[in-house]
């Protein structure tokens, strides 16, 4: 038989980005990369990895959101990997009707979005379903598993990412249960100990970050 060897998996969420301090929808047509402090958060994260030695990656993945790639391109020297780009770890996809709108005009036109209901139903008009941003990453981190079988793999992506994956690791249904606040460049790490179970190491990690401000001030919603 066999032995089982276990598979490591990194999630780090980018830094604050330019769209979320102007309360704008940044999806993929819209995203701008990090706000400044964005870019000091991700230092701080390159920093501790360099000087820790924690993570010893065999892969660096990154969603295709320019957030994410400048987030992962900032690390990538202290994780000694080339950067691979995988668009299906993108985040919830509002589609092009609401991509790059303004929080408030959204609020304004859509309501607040309903993620608790049905995961089917329409949040963004012409966007993903729940449903169907949860199928994709799933999909994704499915083949991510069985291509890194055995390393560690270190994806830069987003707080809605990071959900899907932690609720396809703890077995709980797409909406509702609990609510994750994964903060910015935060690391969680999971481990398949054997097929079909995966062990809890750390969410949200964020030590790195001690002495920064918590947040780019936002200008008020109108």
């Amino acid at each position: 038989m066999t032995e089982h060897v276990p598979t490591r998996v990194v999630l780090v969420r980018h830094g604050e980005s330019a769209v979320t301090v102007a309360r704008i929808v940044g999806g993929p047509r819209t995203c701008s990369g990090l706000s400044p402090l964005g870019v000091r958060q991700a230092e701080r994260l390159r920093d501790r990895l360099a000087g820790t030695g924690e993570i010893a990656a065999t892969a660096l993945v990154s969603s295709a959101y320019p957030r994410a790639i400048e987030t992962a391109e900032i690390i990538a020297p202290s994780l000694a990997r080339e950067l691979v780009i995988d668009e299906a770890f993108g985040e919830h996809d509002p589609g092009p009707i609401c991509d790059g709108m303004s929080f408030a005009a959204f609020v304004e036109e859509f309501g607040m979005p309903d993620w608790e209901s049905d995961p089917y139903g329409v949040v963004f008009d012409g966007g993903e379903t729940i449903a169907a941003f949860h199928h994709r990453v799933a999909t994704a981190f499915a083949s991510l598993v069985r291509e890194h079988a055995g390393g560690t793999a270190v994806v830069v992506c987003h707080g809605g990412v990071v959900d899907v994956i932690m609720r396809q690791a703890l077995r709980v249904p797409v909406t509702g249960g609990f609510d994750l606040h994964t903060r910015n460049t935060s690391l969680t790490e999971i481990v398949l100990t054997r097929p079909g179970r995966w062990q809890l190491h750390r969410y949200n990690d964020h030590a790195h970050l001690a002495g920064l401000p918590p947040e780019t001030p936002r200008p008020a919603d109108v």
